[in-house]
């Protein structure tokens, strides 16, 4: 691997010769830009503004655009001679927990490799008191023009640094998560760990760029002057109206993928249980309505019966032979309209019953 930067690590009154060596390489497709009308290539040339010609790369150099447009030029020797340490030195300030280091800060990667024989004892020294300590090393270095930060890991028997921002160049999560006032019920809860633990681990060297794969087919199906595959057509995820019965779909669908793994008597526990809760849930406003029509009806069997309680009021006898008729017929006043007729004749015949007694007595 070629080294990008020589330099070495300040680690108190130790130097460490090193050499910086990109450590992640990019697979990504690249495209060049053509003229569609006769694939002729596009190419960006470099032409001198006050001049109006192309130049080389050697008659190229840097300047600062200053606010009012003018160019201040800087040479590689001015910046070589930046009164900082870092300049060509990684210079270690402190030493502390790795799960101090927040992601979000985390840039590019590299190695950090011995150079030459005599770097070999103090870079080993390195490595062994990072590992024995559980810590990484906060760091300070420049390169390409910039100061910069980084964090020093071991890395199997290697030193890693990752680039790290600068704190003040991490922006806050400020308006990014959803506002008040939602919540999330423990079956809620429940389901979507079932959901994690369905879905498990899995070794990251198993994936893939799926998307990479699919252009180099293109590519190589247009460059053997065939037709290039067709992409699956993948149904749009439907709008979700039911957060529950989506966790409970999206349970059974990761176990039907794994081929039923990870425990199908915790699925059973969890989805009967759920189920049975909603079907209870809307069981109960139907018996409550019931109960409501019922007395209602009651009410109106009672009133009808109370016309002939005024020609019988002054009979004690016929009093708990109304009540059992009145409470008999309110039973049956529940459902249909032919057992409010029956009810009726059947009060009516009871009154004149009654009445024909009393005048026999």
């Amino acid at each position: 691997m070629r080294s990008i930067w020589n330099g070495a690590i300040s680690f108190g009154l130790v130097s460490i010769p090193i050499k910086l060596v990109n450590a992640t390489e990019s697979h990504a497709v690249s495209f060049r830009q053509i003229h569609t009308e006769d694939g002729g290539r596009i190419r960006y040339r470099k032409v001198c503004e006050l001049e109006d010609r192309e130049v080389t790369q050697a008659e190229i150099g840097k300047a600062y655009e200053d606010a009012d447009g003018a160019m201040i030029p800087i040479t590689d020797e001015d910046l070589s001679q930046l009164p900082i340490p870092t300049a060509r030195t990684i210079e270690i300030v402190a030493f502390v927990p790795e799960d101090r280091i927040d992601p979000l800060q985390m840039g590019s990667a590299y190695y950090l490799a011995a150079s030459g024989a005599p770097a070999a004892k103090p870079y080993t020294l390195l490595r062994e008191a990072l590992k024995r300590s559980n810590r990484v090393a906060i760091a300070k270095f420049a390169l390409r023009g910039r100061e910069r930060l980084g964090m020093l890991r071991v890395v199997g028997d290697a030193i890693a640094m990752h680039g790290l921002l600068w704190p003040d160049e991490v922006r806050a999560p400020e308006g990014v998560a959803p506002e008040g006032g939602v919540t999330v019920r423990d079956q809620e809860l429940d389901l979507a760990d079932a959901l994690m633990d369905t879905l498990g681990e899995i070794d990251l060297d198993d994936l893939h760029d799926e998307y990479r794969e699919a252009v180099e087919e293109v590519v190589a199906a247009k460059a053997a002057g065939e037709r290039p595959p067709e992409s699956r057509e993948e149904a749009a995820p439907g709008k979700v109206l039911d957060l529950m019965a989506a966790l409970e779909s999206s349970v059974r669908a990761a176990r039907e993928s794994r081929g039923g793994e990870g425990g199908g008597t915790d699925e059973e526990a969890e989805v009967r249980s759920l189920s049975q809760r909603k079907t209870a849930s809307r069981r109960t406003p139907k018996e409550t309505g019931g109960k409501k029509s019922t007395s209602t009806a009651a009410k109106k069997t009672a009133a009808k019966k109370a016309e002939p309680k005024k020609s019988t009021a002054k009979s004690g006898a016929s009093a708990p032979a109304k009540k059992t008729a009145a409470k008999g017929t309110a039973k049956k006043a529940a459902g249909r309209s032919t057992a409010k007729e029956s009810a009726r004749s059947t009060g009516r015949s009871t009154a004149k019953k009654t009445a024909s007694r009393r005048r026999s007595a």
